[in-house]
């Protein structure tokens, strides 16, 4: 969710990052993978992990200690919606591999400052039901070892430590399952077959609907935000009353009510302020928290003017209530198609929410 996160996302009227390809069309330029050996190029070795703050579900690893076995380092931040739409694959590998010799290890290197606590981790990856080792890479020490630039990265590493294939962003399953198998096999693994896996996505897992996706992802705090279209634009770092215009273009976004916009995340300070953003795509994510720890702010979510009915996402009820307890993503509209261009508001009935982001899929 970063300016130099690898967004795959199709057909974008408006982008904000570099010119981005469709999968299909990634499809084109890659080779597919068949069943049989082909080379593999050595990238380097696995850096140290010796830079980790913490480690969860595991003590910690080591390069040296992971001789022997095949290596898939996953990087990713948890309320990242690219790297949530390949953990179904993920899981899927460590359940298929563990027993012939495969090890992944989730490289969570935050985005956001509230994704440094490592108690927010521990929760994500309780809820996400990731329980492969983590590394808490809260200091970007890995990241930086392996010259990263993107959420989410793999990086494969056969037996004898060395990288020999990494993919950036979301796609190309089926081309990383088999450099895992090649892998595997080449370490001495017997039975690894060529059959690959299957995942049943569910929620925001559920991979983009990529055809009809015209919405970039955008942040709501001042120092990546785009399209911001309240009168009189924005007050940096202070409390202002805003008001949204009487219309928004497409991927324009707006506030009403008392909010302070820091450099990450716009504050809610009194009740009843509201977003307002113009959008085209299936699903409407927003990354958002209470200010507060322990405490909880409702809100209630309306598209086009009208309560979401069967359009709410997981996170909503289908009068568009619900409750930020925690911070996180959450997914607030998941509609059918036909997909056009909607508006959707967001109403705080509380104070004190911190809004980060905004996704799409």
């Amino acid at each position: 969710m970063k300016a130099n996160r690898l967004l795959l996302a199709a057909i974008l009227i408006t982008a904000i990052v570099a010119p981005i390809e469709t999968q299909a069309e990634e499809k084109k330029m890659l080779p597919q993978m068949t069943p049989g050996k082909v080379q593999l190029p050595i990238e380097g070795e696995l850096p140290s992990l010796g830079g980790a703050t913490g480690w969860l579900n595991s003590p910690p690893l080591t390069a040296a200690g992971l001789r022997g076995k095949v290596v898939l380092i996953d990087v990713w931040t948890y309320t990242c919606i690219n790297w949530l739409r390949t953990l179904p694959y993920v899981r899927a590998w460590v359940e298929k591999y563990k027993n012939q010799g495969l090890v992944v290890i989730g490289v969570h290197s935050p985005e956001f400052e509230f994704e440094k606590n490592v108690d927010n981790v521990r929760r994500a990856a309780k809820d996400m039901r990731v329980d492969y080792p983590i590394a808490i890479d809260s200091d970007f020490a890995i990241w930086r070892a392996l010259k990263n630039q993107y959420w989410p990265a793999l990086y494969i590493v056969d037996a004898q430590g060395r990288i020999r294939h990494h993919h950036f962003g979301e796609g190309e399953y089926d081309r990383s399952e088999r450099v895992i198998q090649q892998l595997l096999a080449e370490a001495g693994a017997g039975g690894i077959g060529h059959e690959l896996v299957s995942v049943d996505a569910r929620g925001a897992e559920v991979a983009a609907d990529w055809g009809n996706l015209k919405s970039p992802e955008n942040y709501v705090g001042y120092e990546r935000t785009e399209n911001f279209a309240s009168p009189g634009g924005a007050v940096l770092a202070k409390p202002r009353v805003y008001a949204a215009p009487a219309q928004l273009k497409l991927n324009h976004w707006a506030l009403s009510g008392d909010w302070t916009m820091q450099k990450q995340a716009t504050v809610l300070n009194k009740a009843n302020g509201r977003i307002a953003y113009r959008f085209h795509a299936r699903d409407l994510h927003l990354v958002m928290g209470p200010a507060g720890p322990g405490t909880s702010v409702r809100f209630r979510v309306l598209i086009d003017g009208q309560p979401p009915g069967a359009a709410h996402g997981v996170d909503v009820d289908d009068q568009g209530n619900g409750k930020v307890t925690e911070q996180r993503l959450y997914q607030l509209i998941r509609q059918a198609k036909p997909i056009a261009d909607r508006q959707f508001e967001i109403e705080f009935l509380d104070s004190g929410v911190e809004v980060f982001a905004f996704t799409f899929g």
